[in-house]
C-alpha cells in the first residue's frame, strides 16, 4: 500500500491502529481478530487481510506506533531520580486502565509469536536507546563509573516490574518502582554492570 502523508493510505493505517488498540485493551492479544479490527476501524476486511495479514501483522504495526512516539526522558541531574522517573513510567503504563492492558498484550502476544517477540524487542531497543541518555549523561558526569554498560543500567532497573508482573503476578506499587531503580544505580555505582 503506497503511504502517502494525509492521504488515504494514512488514515485506514491509523484507523486500523487505533482498532487494534482498543481490542487490545478491551480483549487481549488472545481477543485479537482481524475480523474485529475491521468492524471497529471502518475499513474493509479484505483491505486488513492484504495490508496486516493476520493478528501478529495488526501488532507489528501498532508496535511500530508505539516506538515511534516520544517517550518523555527525565533530566534531573541525577541519574537516581531519573532512574527512578523512568521505571515509574514503566509501572505507570501497566497500571493504567486504558494503557495497561495494551502494554500487557504486547508482552503476551511476544510469547505466544514469534513476529510479535521480534516487534516487542525492537520496540525495547528503540525505548532502551532512548532512556540510555538518562546513564549516558551519568557517566558524563562522574556520577557512574567509566565503563558502565549502559544497556545493562536500564534493563537491570525494568526488569523487576516485569518481572513481577508477568512471572510472579505480584502487584507493583511505586515504591517497588524506585527500589527496582535504586538497585540498578547501587549496582553501577559497584561496577557490577
Amino acid at each position: 500500500m503506497e503511504q502517502r502523508p494525509g492521504g488515504r493510505s494514512s488514515r485506514v493505517r491509523d484507523a486500523v491502529r487505533q482498532a487494534t488498540l482498543a481490542e487490545l485493551a478491551e480483549h487481549g492479544y488472545n481477543g485479537l481478530t482481524v475480523e474485529n479490527v475491521a468492524t471497529r476501524s471502518g475499513v474493509h476486511k479484505t483491505t486488513v487481510y492484504r495490508r496486516w495479514k493476520n493478528a501478529e501483522g495488526l501488532i507489528a504495526d501498532a508496535l511500530e506506533l508505539a516506538r515511534d512516539e516520544p517517550w518523555p526522558i527525565p533530566d534531573t541531574g541525577s541519574v537516581q531520580e531519573d532512574l527512578r522517573e523512568i521505571v515509574r513510567l514503566v509501572q505507570g503504563s501497566f497500571s493504567d486502565p486504558i494503557e495497561g492492558p495494551i502494554s500487557s498484550a504486547f508482552v503476551v502476544a511476544a510469547v505466544q509469536s514469534s513476529d510479535a517477540a521480534r516487534s516487542l524487542h525492537t520496540f525495547f531497543v528503540a525505548r532502551h536507546e532512548q532512556a540510555a541518555a538518562v546513564v549516558r549523561r551519568a557517566v558524563e558526569r562522574g556520577e557512574l563509573p567509566e565503563g558502565t554498560d549502559i544497556a545493562d543500567v536500564i534493563r537491570m532497573a525494568v526488569a523487576p516490574i516485569y518481572y513481577r508482573l508477568f512471572i510472579t503476578h505480584e502487584p507493583v506499587t511505586e515504591r517497588d518502582a524506585e527500589r527496582a531503580a535504586d538497585a540498578a544505580v547501587a549496582a553501577a555505582h559497584a561496577g557490577v554492570i
